[in-house]
């Protein structure tokens, strides 16, 4: 499904927004949406190694409850779930639609044009009563009660939900809503440990997946110990389990919008969230104050029987297989990033003062920073200058600490033109390190698999390693660009730290020559390549 603008989605929302109220998001440039409830409830990340499709954990007792597969939603590609829905959204006040369901190339499912559709025209017009948003009504009202009462941030309250509803099946009026939800949503929340460490070792997304699978653990857990083991009648640990919240967070990353228009309310959107992404498009999806409904406005024309598109966001590819589990073609993804993490050496003799201006501004000895086709931010360099400035630089530590991080007060534009190859040099350094290690994967990547005997497991393995391949390779991509507008910055530097010390050695030798116009004639055959420094020094 879709997601909108960087500011009007919280899909990919570090967990730590609520969990801790002063992360910071590694993405420096894009605004991070504060969950955190206006009573604190505190959400504790799990430290332990897990993979990201496990069960539930044990309770304090010796009694292990077992835990059921997903009983609801359905196979990604389901249509006769998906028109169910759309008769029962008809019936319950959805307008008539200029769009249908169909089986689609891009996405399994999505929306295409019954009718010609302008560029410009308002579509959709979903009704509010007919979206989930943290006010909806609970089918056990008792279960949305005590979650309100304990000031569980949106997030958790909206996966609770889903699973509480879900499990009403029938008895819930969202239950045609459910039926039409895949019943496991592509994201890296479905993919093992052993599986983001054997395809994705390369990339920096499989360090935000297992941070955002560690989250979610994290916060089943605590609101197990905090609620649901006080009330397990109410949340009986057989239905509100972790393989269950697995379930319900995916479908909230690729699925929950946030509509400006309705004062910033997060929701899901049934009907809407079929439609699919596209790099080409920038609508999305909020609320139409004068018909009173969920639109988006069309950027461009279809024809019958061709989809629809909405943006996701302007995401990186890495962040779309993150939540949504696609790739974007290489190269037709202008928001296309790779992140580089950059770190302190800890045999540096200030590591300690460095990594303590480090933490005051919110940041850590080792940091990810976006890199796209066109340059990388400012912050990334300031964090450099830091970790090759030298002792007696001392008292700048601070500044660019400040300037490395996202607050908005802070000078960004800091020069420090005596640190300028050094700090180059450092991310170039690193850059290659990562461009090998892409290397090294795409060149082994034929070769996996080949003992993989079970064809299902042979498919899976297949599937996850193509979209592995696609990301990879568009990564690399923009991290080569990278290495290559280094190195040109480098030989610039040094071409001019050449040609001072050019300069100084020919005024010298002109000096004795009393001569202006021979100093002039050297430099510009210097200049054009056709003096060296063996023919100054004759001078």
């Amino acid at each position: 499904m879709a997601e909108t603008s960087t500011f009007q989605l919280m899909k990919t929302t570090p967990f730590s927004s609520f969990i801790n109220p002063h992360h910071h998001n590694s993405k420096l440039h894009y605004k991070t949406l504060n969950l955190t409830p206006k009573k604190p409830i505190k959400f504790l990340c799990s430290t332990t190694s897990t993979t990201s499709n496990d069960t539930s954990t044990k309770s304090s007792s010796t009694k292990t409850t077992m835990v059921s597969p997903i009983q609801w939603g359905c196979d990604a590609d389901s249509l006769e779930n998906a028109e169910a829905l759309q008769k029962w959204l008809s019936s319950s006040g959805l307008p008539a639609q200029k769009l249908r369901i169909e089986k689609v190339e891009v996405g399994e499912r999505g929306l295409v044009a019954v009718n010609n559709v302008r560029k410009g025209e308002k579509l959709l017009f979903v009704p509010p009563s007919l979206v989930i948003t943290p006010d909806s009504e609970w089918s056990c009202p008792e279960a949305g009660l005590v979650l309100r009462k304990n000031s569980v941030p949106d997030w958790p309250l909206l996966a609770t939900y889903l699973i509480s509803e879900a499990n009403a099946k029938t008895s819930s009026r969202w239950n045609n809503y459910i039926s039409a939800l895949p019943r496991q949503p592509y994201s890296l929340l479905y993919w093992t440990r052993s599986e983001l460490d054997r395809y994705l070792e390369a990339s920096q997304i499989r360090e935000r997946a297992i941070e955002r699978s560690n989250d979610v653990i994290g916060t089943y857990n605590d609101l197990k110990l905090r609620i649901f083991s006080k009330h397990p009648d109410l949340f009986p640990e057989d239905v509100f389990n972790m393989e269950t919240f697995n379930w319900s967070f995916g479908i909230l990353f690729s699925r929950l919008v946030r509509l400006p228009s309705m004062d910033g309310k997060v929701a899901l959107v049934p009907w809407a969230d079929m439609l699919n992404h596209s790099c080409e498009v920038e609508t999305f999806l909020d609320y139409d104050k004068s018909s009173k409904g969920i639109v988006f406005t069309t950027d461009r024309q279809y024809q019958p029987g061709e989809q629809v598109f909405i943006s996701y966001g302007k995401k990186s590819n890495g962040e779309l297989l993150l939540s949504y589990g696609f790739v974007p073609k290489e190269g037709t993804n202008p928001s296309d990033s790779a992140e580089l993490s950059l770190s302190l050496d800890k045999s540096d003799k200030c590591y300690k003062e460095k990594l303590e201006v480090l933490k005051k501004h919110g940041l850590s000895g080792s940091h990810r920073f976006p890199l796209r086709v066109t340059g990388w931010p400012v912050e990334m360099m300031a964090y450099a200058y830091l970790v090759v400035s030298p002792p007696d630089m001392l008292n700048k530590f601070d500044e660019m600490a400040s300037a490395a991080s996202n607050e908005t007060k802070a000078q960004k534009n800091l020069r420090y033109p005596e640190l300028d190859e050094e700090a180059l040099q450092f991310i170039l350094d690193t850059c290659e390190v990562s461009i090998a290690k892409y290397s090294k994967f795409l060149q082994e990547s034929g070769s996996m698999d080949l003992d993989v005997t079970s064809p299902k497991q042979l498919n899976r393995r297949l599937f996850l390693k193509q979209l592995a391949v696609d990301l990879c390779n568009s990564e690399r991509r923009i991290l080569y660009r990278t290495q290559y507008i280094l190195r040109r910055n480098l030989r610039e530097i040094r071409s001019v730290g050449e040609q001072r010390f050019l300069f100084v050695t020919v005024s010298t030798s002109c000096s004795r020559l009393q001569d202006s116009n021979v100093l002039l004639s050297h430099m510009s055959a210097y200049q054009y390549g056709d003096i060296g420094s063996d023919n100054v020094c004759d001078l």
